[in-house]
């Protein structure tokens, strides 16, 4: 799974990258810390729609919901049954979206109990362009979010070493599936990534803190 993440890209290097049109109310960044319900950069296209970079609430809510807190927080879905879980299969068909990261981190435990942080980047040094759902929550107020999951797969063997699950990470050649202006296709793209697509090492504790901030969070120990 993935429940943290880091991001330092500015919202117009994000923007450039996708080439995408930027919402004007984005989160800051950086911020080396994003937790679960938070508002997140997120890409969206479609065969016939350009590409924005818009913010997103990390958290689907699914629309039989009557309340943010309705049921279970789902900020990951799992591709290999995406397609059939009621609360998804709209999504992964018609709305799917790019997550854009630095890193993100996973814990492993101690023979004591303690859990130890670690944070994941891409090899190469490279944004992270994690795969998505979304979909728009309206409450019994009339109120609307833009809510997203992240797109979960089986780790591959190297980050197996940390956790049994790992998000979905896209190449740029893949990017126009995803976002569905290519044609179908996109449930090949819901797999591990290559072994030597990612590094990883520890950080220090204080990142299990949901309200730690700070760069020393990403450095390693």
């Amino acid at each position: 799974m993935c429940g943290r993440f880091s991001i330092t890209l500015p919202s117009d290097a994000m923007a450039q990258l996708f080439a995408a049109q930027p919402d004007n109310d984005l989160p800051e960044v950086p911020d080396y810390n994003v937790c679960p319900t938070n508002r997140i950069h997120a890409i969206t296209g479609g065969d016939d729609a350009p590409r924005r970079l818009s913010a997103m609430r990390w958290g689907f809510l699914p629309h039989w919901y009557k309340k943010t807190n309705g049921g279970p927080l789902l900020i990951n879905a799992r591709g290999e049954t995406i397609a059939e879980k009621p609360a998804f299969r709209s999504a992964v068909r018609q709305r799917r979206a790019i997550v854009v990261a630095t890193g993100f981190y996973e814990w492993t435990k101690t023979p004591e109990g303690e859990r130890d942080p670690w944070h994941i980047f891409a090899s190469d040094g490279g944004p992270l362009a994690m795969a998505a759902i979304w979909q728009d929550w309206t409450g019994p107020e009339g109120e609307t979010l833009r809510t997203c999951a992240l797109v979960t797969t089986a780790a591959n063997k190297t980050m197996s070493r940390i956790h049994h699950r790992m998000p979905v990470i896209l190449a740029p050649d893949d990017w126009p599936l995803w976002l569905g202006e290519a044609g179908q296709g996109a449930a090949r793209l819901m797999k591990a990534a290559p072994e030597n697509a990612l590094e990883m090492y520890r950080v220090d504790r204080k990142v299990n803190s949901n309200r730690a901030k700070g760069p020393e969070l990403t450095e390693p120990v």
